[in-house]
């Protein structure tokens, strides 16, 4: 049984034990997150059912993964946009806004890589809680790369150099040697 609920889900109407349509309706009874529909049903009345039913968003088949993956970050910033009282989070002098995909240091913008920011925002909500090189990894770039330390630590180091006063001694990104990184909000 899951303890935390999941990010968001994906869902494919064309099930084998029941209907897809059936699914939404009881996922949406205890599950308020993005809820994206994947099917190859194309006809408008499904559509519009599965939107009425609970859906954020309806994905056809044949499909381009650029293109549910940007649907699906869409479904994340609202959900962000709805339960977060205050989607900038502030730290010392910095100011990352995870609705917008924007961060500042000192007011000027900071530019970061699409990886270099997915991973700043990992860190960030994880809200001071040590993440392991693991859960970055699969959550950044995969599970494919679930092993891939150095890589993550290339990206920290990139990081803490356009985050960090003192990259050398730094006050936001933190190293748990062996475990992972933590992101501290109140150095």
């Amino acid at each position: 049984m899951a303890r935390k609920p999941p990010d968001a889900v994906i869902l494919d109407l064309g099930l084998p034990d029941m209907d897809g349509q059936e699914v939404l309706k009881k996922a949406r009874a205890f599950y308020d997150g993005p809820l994206i529909i994947l099917s190859a049903r194309d006809r408008e009345i499904e559509k519009i059912d599965a939107l009425d039913n609970g859906a954020d968003d309806y994905v056809e088949k044949p499909f381009g993964v650029g293109e549910l993956l940007a649907r699906l970050r869409v479904a994340l910033r609202n959900r962000l946009l709805r339960d977060a009282s205050e989607p900038v989070v502030h730290a010392g002098d910095l100011d990352i806004d995870l609705v917008r995909r924007l961060v500042t240091r000192c007011g000027e913008a900071v530019r970061l890589s699409p990886r270099e920011y997915d991973l700043l925002a990992a860190l960030v909500e994880g809200n001071g809680r040590v993440l392991t090189h693991r859960q970055l990894l699969t959550a950044v770039w995969g599970p494919a790369n679930a092993d891939d330390v150095q890589y993550l630590r290339v990206f920290v180091g990139h990081l803490r150099q356009k985050l960090e006063t003192e990259p050398a001694a730094p006050r936001y990104l933190i190293t748990e040697p062996g475990v992972g990184y933590r992101f501290v909000s109140q150095p």
